[in-house]
């Protein structure tokens, strides 16, 4: 944990905060922090800033905050993501907040298994946790919105243009693609598939949607290590 991620609901008046749950064992156990130390803290979809300890026990923890550092941008990517499965989603929700995504789409795909919709990992709550996670790993505050589209064809069809409208938009498909091109700071939609990839109808739809193919050379990647590759390569 990198930074201490504060909610509005901590504050017990203007500028203090009362923690508890596993923020407080992780002050406890990790910064080791005793009354009048100064801990990195940032409020959710807020500033950043410092938390000084005034009182700390087995119970609670107090800090005295101010907030008045920006916090980094967020990429300015949509992510539109074949569902993944499960285990994956947890360390992919995670990257996504690290690295800034601004917005995720998850999209069903025909290769994506109907029971990964049943994943209690969708639930709003559980998603902001590893969300959380990853903000708190990359030292930032702006929670990545996640989408969750379960037909394909009327979101291509219906949604898709309209989003991709005046941005750069890619899919990320290995076959008769173009090079992934250079870093550029534009707004930009990356499309990436299932294990297995987009089928061909997938990926002829999305083209018409007004999405390009790339591809990263001649590996394949898994999802969770094309994604902080093509962050890379694309911003």
């Amino acid at each position: 944990m990198n930074l201490i991620l504060l909610l509005p609901t901590d504050f017990i008046d203007n500028d203090r905060v009362r923690l508890c749950g596993r923020r407080l064992q992780h002050v406890q156990e990790v910064h080791r922090a005793a009354p009048g130390d100064r801990l990195r803290v940032g409020l959710l979809n807020g500033n950043l800033g410092e938390g000084e300890v005034v009182a700390l026990s087995a119970a609670a923890l107090e800090l005295r905050v101010t907030l008045d550092q920006p916090p980094p941008p967020p990429l300015p990517l949509t992510l539109l993501l074949a569902l993944p499965r499960p285990k994956m989603l947890r360390r992919i929700f995670q990257t996504c907040a690290t690295l800034g995504v601004r917005d995720i789409y998850l999209l069903n795909a025909y290769r994506v298994e109907k029971s990964y919709w049943q994943s209690p990992h969708l639930t709003t709550e559980r998603i902001n946790e590893q969300l959380v996670l990853g903000l708190e790993q990359g030292v930032a505050t702006q929670l990545p919105q996640v989408h969750l589209i379960k037909r394909f064809k009327p979101f291509v069809e219906d949604q898709l243009p309209t989003l991709v409208a005046h941005k750069r938009a890619l899919v990320a498909h290995p076959y008769h693609a173009a090079p992934c091109p250079p870093a550029e700071e534009t707004d930009t939609l990356l499309a990436i598939g299932p294990e297995g990839g987009f089928i061909s109808y997938e990926v002829e739809k999305l083209q018409q949607a007004g999405l390009s193919s790339i591809h990263l050379g001649p590996r394949i990647l898994r999802v969770e290590t094309a994604l902080p590759f093509l962050a890379a390569k694309l911003f």
